[in-house]
């Protein structure tokens, strides 16, 4: 391995691990909430370990202690579906065979699709996709039973800033390749339809259409 791969694996590491311990806080967080919703513990650990996805927890649990646990489940769906796309992206670096696939697909987080795609070669997104989403998986579940433990104590990790550290973080992994300009221009063109739509419909609908970028794509191609 040359001094640059190694430079930069290092690199990979020391952010995946603050992200870690940002989800680490934020799982807590969801476990102590979930507790004072009303649920279960056992119920709280099982979903941290079965969804996996901090956005859609936090809405179910929210939904679920409105009373209407029928809409936590429609929300939860359509809020993932964006992963949909995101699979596609990062199809190589999840790898074949069934069994890592399944496992793969378990761990496809907006964390570990960004820095996969942040990478320049196959290895390196291999290597970053499941380090990623492994790091995530384990900080996440065991912030969410500390915090089942723990309970009111945990507080709210929204007033320290971390509910901002993922979507900068993941901003800082999209940099590179909006150096691109038709890339850019594809980005901004989504985001900004993210943005215009998040105030008019439920949550979930805004990132889907951001897709609608792609078709500058498109038009530009003909």
């Amino acid at each position: 391995m040359s001094t640059a791969e190694r430079t930069t694996d290092r690199a990979m590491l020391r952010d995946i691990g603050a992200i870690g311990l940002a989800v680490f806080a934020v799982g807590m967080s969801f476990g102590a909430i979930a507790i004072a919703a009303g649920l279960p513990a056992w119920a709280v650990i099982a979903m941290s370990l079965v969804v996996f996805a901090g956005g859609s927890q936090f809405m179910a649990v929210g939904l679920v202690a409105a009373g209407n646990p029928f809409a936590a489940i429609f929300a939860g769906l359509l809020l993932n579906a964006r992963h949909l796309p995101f699979g596609l992206a990062v199809a190589d670096a999840v790898g074949t065979g069934w069994r890592r696939r399944l496992v793969g697909s378990h761990i496809l987080i907006d964390e570990s699709v960004a820095f996969a795609m942040a990478q320049a070669d196959l290895a390196g997104r291999r290597r970053a996709y499941w380090l990623t989403g492994a790091t995530l998986f384990v900080t996440w579940n065991v912030g969410g039973v500390l915090g089942v433990l723990l309970g009111e104590a945990v507080g709210d990790t929204d007033a320290l800033g971390l509910d901002a550290a993922f979507p900068a973080g993941l901003i800082a992994l999209l940099l590179p390749s909006l150096r691109d300009r038709e890339t850019r221009d594809v980005a901004l063109a989504g985001a900004g339809l993210a943005v215009l739509t998040t105030p008019l419909l439920p949550a979930g609908l805004p990132v889907l259409l951001a897709l609608g970028g792609l078709l500058l794509m498109r038009r530009k191609s003909r």
